[in-house]
């Protein structure tokens, strides 16, 4: 299997609502010489997302910043809104001034998100 195959297999778990599967994938792909790339991450944190795991989709984004693994504003909307489903809207927010400092290109989709963490935090 090459670095396509997981990101397609992990997403297609994604999008089948099966975030434990999506998420050994993403462990085994970590354990291979396999390289994970920005749709590898994006797939697995939104994963998280559509599971409410807000700490899991956290601790991947870590990890895709440490492997200075591009991030876009798909990202950082999955990231956000994981916070927003988990109640965290501090950590939304802050992720979200995390993303702008660093000049990430943000569309209504991220900024949505933001401000749907801040209602639920109410």
């Amino acid at each position: 299997l090459d670095t396509v195959a997981f990101s397609t297999s992990i997403s297609a778990c994604q999008k089948g609502g099966e975030w434990e599967k999506a998420m050994q994938l993403f462990a085994v792909m970590s354990q291979s010489k396999l390289e994970a790339n920005t749709i590898t991450f994006n797939a697995a944190i939104s994963s998280c997302e559509k599971a409410s795991h807000w700490e899991r989709a956290l601790w991947i984004l870590t990890v895709m910043m440490q492997r200075r693994v591009q991030s876009t504003s798909i990202t950082a909307g999955a990231a956000i809104s994981a916070c927003a489903k988990g109640g965290e809207w501090e950590k939304a927010l802050k992720l979200l001034c995390s993303m702008l400092q660093r000049n990430l290109e943000l569309g209504t989709i991220t900024f949505n998100a933001a401000l749907s963490a801040c209602e639920k935090g109410k």
